[in-house]
């Protein structure tokens, strides 16, 4: 089962927010807050499979890392994958 679904389907809430083509850099959910949660560096390798990596970092900073979207905005963390 795809976490999206997993989410959508444990806690039938119909306003949580999901960052579009990013499904495969989710890597939980914030039940406190009703939060999906992002890896960063997830994210950035999504990405680059359709850009350079440097491109990818500066789109997702600037269109999807630094955005407000309301009180359920999903949370974006730097998981030190690279550690």
């Amino acid at each position: 089962m795809q976490k999206r679904q997993y989410i959508l389907e444990k806690w039938e809430d119909d306003e949580i927010l999901f960052a579009d083509g990013l499904d495969d850099a989710i890597i939980g959910y914030d039940p406190i807050n009703q939060k999906v949660v992002y890896s960063i560096s997830d994210c950035i390798e999504v990405m680059s499979k359709d850009m350079s990596v440097d491109d990818a970092i500066e789109y997702l900073e600037y269109n999807t890392f630094n955005s407000y979207v309301g009180e359920k905005t999903p949370i974006w963390v730097d998981d030190m994958s690279t550690f």
